[in-house]
C-alpha cells in the first residue's frame, strides 16, 4: 500500500477509486449509496486509528467524482471546515457504525438492484447458500423501515448489523462493511450475487434452507479459509 493512502489526500483518492469501482460492477447508479473510510485507515484497513471518516458527497455522480470532493467528517458529524461540498445525506449510518464497531475501517451503502428488490419486499436473505456466513451470520436481516438520513434509520441499519457485515435496509438498499475499502466492497458484491441467486430460487420455490449446525461449521471453516480476509468467494 502506498504511503500516500494513509494520509488524507490518499483516502480520498482511495474512496473515489472505490465508487468508480462500485457503478462499474453494477452496485450503484447515478448519485445512489454512499462510502466512506475511518480516517487513518489503509483502502485494506491495515490501520484504523482516527475518530473521523471521509465519505462521498451527496447528490454528486460517481463517474464525475474527485478527491476533492470527498467530504472529512468527524465522530461527531462535524464537517471540517474549507469544504465546498455536504456529505452524504446518510452520514449518521456511517459515523455510528464506527463509534461501534472498532474493527471496522469502512462502510459501503448500496442501492444494487436484486438486494434493493429484496429489500422492497421486506425480504432478509435466509441460509440457503453456504456463502451467506460471509456477511458474519448465519442470515443477512433486513432493517426496519426509516426516512432516509434520519437518527430513526442508523439505528435500525446498527441493530441489523450487530455481529454482521451486512444488512439489507427496508425499501431502501444495503450497507456492508468491512475492515478496509476491499473488504467492505467484496462483501457488497457478495451480497448482490446472493440476493439475485436468492430471487431465483424463490422464483422455482422455497429454497431448502442449511440448520444452524450446518451453518455454524461453515463459520469455523471460514476463520482459515482463503488466501486473505478480503478473499470472499471460491
Amino acid at each position: 500500500m502506498p504511503k500516500a493512502m494513509t494520509g488524507p489526500t490518499g483516502l480520498r483518492e482511495a474512496v473515489v477509486a472505490t465508487a468508480r469501482a462500485l457503478h462499474r460492477s453494477g452496485l450503484a447508479e447515478g448519485t445512489s449509496g454512499n462510502i466512506s473510510i475511518r480516517s487513518g485507515s489503509t483502502r485494506s484497513g491495515s490501520a484504523r486509528s482516527g475518530e473521523g471518516f471521509f465519505i462521498t458527497p451527496t447528490g454528486v455522480p460517481y463517474e464525475s467524482l474527485g478527491a476533492v470532493q470527498i467530504v472529512e467528517v468527524g465522530v461527531e458529524g462535524i464537517v471540517a471546515q474549507a469544504q465546498t461540498h455536504r456529505p452524504s445525506s446518510e452520514w449518521r449510518i456511517h459515523r455510528d457504525i464506527y463509534r461501534c464497531r472498532p474493527e471496522i475501517g469502512a462502510v459501503i451503502h448500496t442501492h444494487s438492484p436484486h438486494a434493493t428488490a429484496l429489500a422492497c419486499c421486506r425480504l432478509g436473505i435466509p441460509p440457503f447458500h453456504y456463502m451467506v456466513a460471509r456477511a458474519g451470520s448465519a442470515g443477512i436481516p433486513c432493517a426496519p423501515y426509516a426516512t432516509f438520513g434520519t437518527q430513526l434509520l442508523s439505528d435500525h441499519v446498527l441493530g441489523a448489523l450487530e455481529g454482521r457485515r451486512a444488512c439489507l435496509m427496508a425499501n431502501h438498499g444495503v450497507t456492508a462493511v468491512g475492515a478496509g475499502l476491499d473488504q467492505a466492497l467484496e462483501v457488497a458484491r457478495e451480497v448482490e450475487y446472493l440476493a439475485k441467486i436468492y430471487s431465483l430460487t424463490l422464483q422455482i420455490g422455497r429454497p431448502v434452507l442449511l440448520s444452524a449446525e450446518e451453518m455454524q461449521d461453515v463459520q469455523r471453516r471460514f476463520r482459515t479459509y482463503g488466501q486473505s480476509d478480503t478473499g470472499l468467494r471460491d
